[in-house]
C-alpha cells in the first residue's frame, strides 16, 4: 500500500486512523444490537446448585454467602405470595409466568441449600412450589408435568418436556424433587408420583441412556435406596460439615438445633445433645454421636 500509493509508514497508519475515526463516527448513527441482561430464574436455579455443591465439597464460606444471596434473590423477587414463580427478571421488575423448568430447578436448589445449612426457611419453600407446580403443571392421566401452567394462554398443544440433554429435562428434575420431598416429609403420595413418572420412562432409559441420564440417577434411588439422615443438636451443622468430607453420593440429609415438625426429625430432639440418625426406609438404627459409627451404620445398610 506504500509504495501504490506513494506513502510512508507513518502517513499510512494515520491514514488509515482517520478512516477509521470517520467509520466509527457513522457507525454511532446507527441501532445498537439489543443486549440479553435479563435474569432467568431456571438458570439461576442451576447456578444456585452449583454454588451449593461448591461449598459442601471445599467448604469454602463464599460460596455458601453466594447461594444464599441467590436463593434470597429468588424468593424476594421471582416467588410470589401464592407461590407462582415468574420466569423473568429485568430493570427491577419481575415478569413472565414461569415455566415447569422455573419450578424444577428452583425446588431442587431449595432442597439442596435445605440439606447444606438445616435452614427450614428454604426447605418450605420448595415444598410450597412443590404443591403449586402439582396444582397448575400436573396432568393426572398421564402422570407427568406439562411445560406451561394451566393459567397460561391456551396453546393448540400442551407440550411436555421429558428427554434428558445438556441440562436435565423438566421431568426428570421434577420427578427427583417429588421423590427427595417424599422422604423428608414422608409423603407416599410424592414417591408415589415420582415411581410412576420414572415407570413411564423406564425402557427408554435402556435405550437410550444418554437422553435419560438424570431419569437413570433417580432409578438407582428406587433400586438402591437412600439413607435419611437426621441430626439434632446444637452441633447439628458442625456434624454435616463432618460428613460431608466422606463420599456420600446415596444420602438424603435433615439436620436442626432444635425441635422440629418435619416428619423426618420429628420427636428426635434432645437438649444439650447433638445425635445423628441413620435410616432407611423411615427404620432408624440406634442413634449415635460420633461421624465414625454413622459411616459404619451407612455402610453396613448398604452391604
Amino acid at each position: 500500500l506504500t509504495k501504490k500509493f506513494k506513502l510512508s509508514d507513518n502517513e499510512l497508519i494515520k491514514r488509515i486512523d482517520d478512516l477509521n475515526k470517520k467509520l466509527l463516527k457513522e457507525r454511532a448513527n446507527r441501532i445498537r444490537p439489543g443486549l440479553d441482561d435479563k435474569i432467568l430464574t431456571s438458570w439461576n436455579g442451576l447456578m444456585l446448585d452449583g454454588y451449593i455443591d461448591a461449598y459442601r465439597v471445599f467448604n469454602e464460606p463464599a460460596f455458601l454467602a453466594k447461594a444464599k444471596q441467590n436463593a434470597d434473590f429468588l424468593l424476594k423477587y421471582m416467588i410470589k405470595d401464592d407461590y407462582r414463580l415468574d420466569r423473568n427478571f429485568k430493570n427491577g421488575k419481575s415478569s413472565i409466568n414461569a415455566f415447569l423448568d422455573d419450578y424444577s430447578f428452583t425446588i431442587s436448589a431449595f432442597i439442596n441449600l435445605y440439606q447444606a445449612i438445616f435452614d427450614e426457611k428454604y426447605l418450605g419453600a420448595a415444598k410450597k412450589l412443590q404443591e403449586y407446580a402439582l396444582e397448575h403443571f400436573f396432568d393426572e392421566e398421564s402422570a407427568m408435568f406439562y411445560y406451561t401452567s394451566d393459567i397460561d394462554k391456551a396453546l393448540i398443544s400442551r407440550k411436555m418436556e421429558i428427554n434428558d440433554n445438556v441440562i436435565p429435562s423438566s421431568n426428570s428434575e421434577m420427578a427427583r424433587n417429588l421423590f427427595y420431598l417424599g422422604n423428608i416429609y414422608y409423603d407416599e403420595d410424592y414417591i408415589e408420583k415420582s415411581q410412576q413418572m420414572l415407570y413411564n420412562v423406564k425402557k427408554k432409559i435402556s435405550r437410550s441412556g444418554a437422553y435419560y441420564s438424570n431419569w437413570a440417577s433417580l432409578l438407582t434411588h428406587f433400586i438402591y435406596p437412600p439413607n435419611e439422615l437426621a441430626i439434632m443438636g446444637d452441633n447439628a451443622q458442625k456434624i454435616r460439615v463432618e460428613l460431608d468430607e466422606n463420599f456420600l453420593p446415596s444420602i438424603i440429609i435433615a439436620g436442626s438445633t432444635n425441635d422440629s415438625d418435619i416428619p423426618i426429625l420429628k420427636g428426635r430432639y434432645q437438649k444439650n445433645s447433638t445425635k445423628i440418625y441413620v435410616c432407611k426406609d423411615k427404620v432408624c438404627k440406634l442413634p449415635v454421636v460420633k461421624v465414625a459409627d454413622a459411616l459404619k451404620q451407612i455402610k453396613s445398610s448398604e452391604e
